[in-house]
């Protein structure tokens, strides 16, 4: 696993104690002696108006077929978590070299860095 991958992983609910199966971005190597990655969340949800930190992942274009997302997502930059490399549960596909660059844009600007 390495950044710009996409897998299905197991994602801790926000507002309450649990995971959900969801797609996530890859956004580090494994960090520390206990192989963790630092992941986004990616949702099918649109929401009616998105905030600077997010990205639409549109399938039907052809720079996101490799990412081998079914339908139109979201990736929402402000949703990150950290989680064990074990809850990534299974490989989806890459987003290209131009939307990790976006990426990187979009959490510099978010981080204020």
């Amino acid at each position: 696993m390495s950044p710009g991958k996409i897998y299905l992983a197991q994602f801790p609910f926000g507002d309450a104690p649990g995971m959900k199966l969801r797609p996530v971005l890859v956004l580090t190597g494994p960090v520390g002696p206990m192989p963790e990655v630092l992941v986004a969340y990616i949702s099918s949800v649109i929401p009616t108006q998105t905030i600077p930190s997010d990205l639409l992942l549109d399938p039907s274009e052809t720079q996101f077929r490799a990412t081998n997302l079914k339908v139109k997502s979201v990736l929402r930059l402000h949703k990150l978590a950290t989680i064990h490399t074990s809850s990534l549960v299974r490989y989806l596909g890459d987003v290209d070299q131009e939307t990790l660059h976006s990426v990187s844009t979009k959490l510099r600007d978010l981080l204020n860095l």
